[in-house]
């Protein structure tokens, strides 16, 4: 026996068909894998669903009174997860469609900002960066005697430079 009959009572009918529609497009949302919703969310849109659903099958099936109470703030909630889940999906797909920034070139001058990224390789050969009133060392100055120039390298540029020989006396 159905209790819907939309020629005698169609407020009621439409109630009703609008709490299963309901809760089938909530039940839809909570289960299929649709991507940017969190579990939270998809539970919440499969437990209200199922309520919704079992409302409208008693109201249907078992319901046998003839008073009733339409609650019209119930459909807040269907269409409030509906634009939730929607949101979040649509969310999620300009997320992957966004295009990825592209590394930035690495500056050796550049001051040091904590927290940054750091460069993905070290350069030996870049001029190390001092700090504003560092000393700089005289041009030519060894850095094992002061006052004592260095000696040059001819076969290795990259070698360090040796101290200055001592005459055997």
């Amino acid at each position: 026996m159905s209790n819907l009959d939309f020629s005698a009572q169609p407020l009621f009918s439409w109630y009703v068909v609008l709490l299963a529609l309901s809760g089938i497009i909530m039940l839809v949302l909570g289960v299929l894998p649709l991507g940017g919703l969190k579990v939270g969310l998809r539970t919440f849109n499969v437990l209200f669903a199922l309520g919704f659903l079992g409302y409208a099958y008693y109201l249907v099936f078992v319901f046998e009174g003839s008073e009733y109470t339409i609650y019209y703030k119930a459909f807040i909630l269907p269409v409030a997860m509906t634009v939730a889940s929607v949101k979040a999906i649509v969310e999620h797909s300009n997320e992957k469609n966004r295009p990825t920034p592209p590394a930035r070139a690495y500056n050796p001058n550049a001051p040091y900002a904590p927290g940054a990224a750091q460069p993905a390789a070290f350069n030996p050969v870049a001029p190390v960066a001092r700090q504003p009133g560092q000393p700089v060392p005289p041009q030519g100055a060894s850095p094992y005697q002061p006052g004592a120039p260095a000696q040059p390298v001819a076969d290795n540029p990259y070698a360090q430079p040796q101290p200055p020989q001592q005459p055997a006396g």
